[in-house]
């Protein structure tokens, strides 16, 4: 019997987006994403190579307001996406942490696919203030990783180290998610069923 194919389609329209695509989590890595907001594209490439997920998105919406909605929506559709994908849970290996460096920053990114929302942001306090470069900023990203971490109903905890350049340090996050997400959506082979001691995520 052929392996089950872990994909979801992503379709959302409201008055201020129009997004659409498709994730497959047992990909390789390839991505074509095009959100309109340049770096954002950059950080979910990033995501889906180091993830290994083939992902493709492509995004309309209100720029010429501000970034926020197709930010925003964006991560909802990936969120439900990965909790489509995913469906029962049955042998996933449901947790992980991954710690990634990049030139003098460093960050840690903790994962739970264990069916409870929970969003853990920590920077260091002269990360506080709000960021911009290249046209996105600090609470851009944590917005999305807030709102992904919502629409696929898991913990995440983002714990970051050191790093004084926004791009560097959003990339260090969006690395480590992909290979946190890539150990927790694994299939463990010693798992027959649901990781959980309730028999069921949802």
């Amino acid at each position: 019997m052929p392996k089950k194919m872990r994909s979801a389609k992503i379709k959302r329209k409201t008055t201020e987006t129009d997004i659409t695509g498709e994730l497959l989590i047992d990909g390789k890595g390839k991505a074509d994403i095009k959100t309109g907001i340049g770096f954002l594209d950059h950080m979910l490439t990033l995501f889906a190579f180091h993830g290994l997920f083939d992902l493709t998105l492509k995004a309309k919406g209100d720029l010429n307001v501000d970034a926020h909605h197709t930010n925003e929506d964006t991560a909802i559709c990936l969120g439900k996406a990965f909790r489509e994908a995913l469906g029962d849970c049955k042998g996933i290996k449901r947790y992980s942490s991954k710690e990634v460096p990049m030139d003098m920053v460093s960050a840690k990114v903790m994962v739970d696919i264990g069916g409870r929302y929970a969003f853990n942001w920590k920077l260091p306090n002269y990360w506080q203030s709000i960021h911009r470069a290249e046209g996105y900023s600090m609470e851009y990203g944590k917005d999305f990783l807030d709102t992904f971490a919502k629409n696929a109903n898991i913990n995440l905890h983002i714990e970051m180290y050191f790093g004084e350049d926004l791009h560097h340090v959003l990339e260090v996050i969006f690395k480590a998610l992909g290979r946190a997400m890539d150990e927790a959506t694994q299939i463990d082979v010693r798992r027959k069923g649901v990781p959980s001691t309730k028999g069921r995520i949802d």
